[in-house]
């Protein structure tokens, strides 16, 4: 249990890394960095040095300061555990830091114990305190917690979205219902967008912002100089881009054509130009579509189906997966999805139906799969 501190208000996760603040930081004019001793007699004003915080904050996104914030509870936990008083735990020794980590080594995943440690780095950057560690050592250790993750904390593979599992979930949402149209319509433009969920859904209902997310306006139409239509969605701030990127679809033959889906959409819940755009009617004003009521409402189909409802990462691993049994190019496939390259080669590995054709004997093919997975010489 955390002990209480005038240090650790009581705040949401994601507001911990700016809100708890060590017993030195930039706001109290620490100068326990030799380094920066001389900026002592630089007349910066608190105003300053706050606005050097806000500004620094927002090099996380909201989700990633969500994640760090509960591994800050975690680490404050830890050191009232070991009684480490306050004035010990930022700067960080290197002694505290893994005493931490091997602490909830073997009881949780590898991944989450590294968003934990960066997440105390992440704090110690934010307020402005020194981050001296010998890399190696923490590097072996992370490396270390990854090893012994308890089998029953490891991630179950995310099993794919596909076309099929779409029409199947289809047959058990009422098209004509504002929320089922807007969640159909945002499930097979994100499928057939290879877009994450994350940027066609909105966080939470005051979550919404017209600058950030996407709206009808930022739909647009056009085709080709052979008359093939393509649907571009110009999604406004991603996780890559902070001026946003373009996503975009086509219509298909089956009931998971997303045009289709997106047309009825807008007949049903017909969201003003700047409104989200899969916003749904709700009593006497419309709603944005959560991601959390998104997952929801898919998964109580999916059950209803008799399936096990599906993770909605699954949904961008699904397309991508979809269109390279259809032949995409892997290059064409990684652009179009906006995958880094080592994520995308994932999909290489582990697909059996996706490996077939570039492991018989045709060369052509042959030499497209061997650029794709081997090292470049240098």
């Amino acid at each position: 249990m955390l002990s209480p501190s005038s240090l650790r208000p009581h705040c949401l996760a994601r507001d911990r890394l700016r809100l708890w603040l060590p017993t030195a930081s930039r706001l109290h004019n620490c100068t326990s960095d030799p380094s920066t001793a001389s900026t002592d007699h630089i007349p910066f004003s608190d105003e300053d040095r706050e606005r050097i915080t806000d500004v620094l904050n927002h090099a996380w996104e909201e989700d990633t300061r969500e994640t760090y914030g509960s591994g800050l509870l975690v680490y404050h936990v830890f050191c009232d555990a070991k009684q480490v008083p306050e004035h010990k735990r930022a700067p960080a020794s290197q002694l505290l830091l893994s005493a931490f980590v091997s602490s909830l080594a073997a009881s949780y995943a590898g991944k989450t114990i590294s968003n934990y440690f960066y997440g105390v780095r992440a704090w110690h950057v934010l307020h402005g305190i020194p981050w001296r560690l010998e890399k190696a050592e923490m590097d072996a250790m992370l490396r270390a917690a990854e090893k012994l993750t308890p089998t029953t904390s490891k991630r179950k593979p995310r099993r794919p979205y596909t076309p099929d599992f779409m029409i199947a979930l289809r047959r058990h949402l009422d098209l004509n219902d504002p929320l089922d149209a807007a969640v159909f319509a945002c499930l097979t433009t994100c499928f057939y967008a290879s877009a994450r969920v994350g940027e066609f859904a909105v966080r939470r209902l005051e979550g919404f912002d017209s600058e950030k997310s996407v709206t009808r306006k930022h739909l647009t139409f056009d085709h080709d100089r052979n008359g093939l239509k393509v649907t571009t969605l110009h999604v406004p701030k991603t996780k890559n881009s902070a001026e946003g990127e373009d996503v975009f679809w086509a219509k298909q033959n089956d009931l998971t054509d997303p045009e289709e889906a997106l047309r009825n959409h807008l007949r049903i819940n017909d969201p003003p130009e700047n409104q989200h755009l899969f916003a749904y009617r709700y009593k006497s004003s419309r709603r944005p579509l959560t991601k959390s009521k998104f997952v929801e409402r898919l998964a109580k189909a999916a059950r209803t189906a008799g399936l096990d409802p599906l993770q909605g990462h699954g949904i961008r691993i699904g397309s991508t997966l979809e269109y390279l049994l259809r032949g995409m190019p892997f290059d064409v496939m990684k652009a179009k999805g906006r995958w880094a390259s080592d994520a995308f080669l994932v999909y290489l590995r582990k697909h059996a139906l996706i490996m077939a054709p570039y492991i018989q004997a045709v060369p052509a093919i042959h030499e497209a799969f061997i650029r794709y997975t081997m090292p470049p010489v240098r």
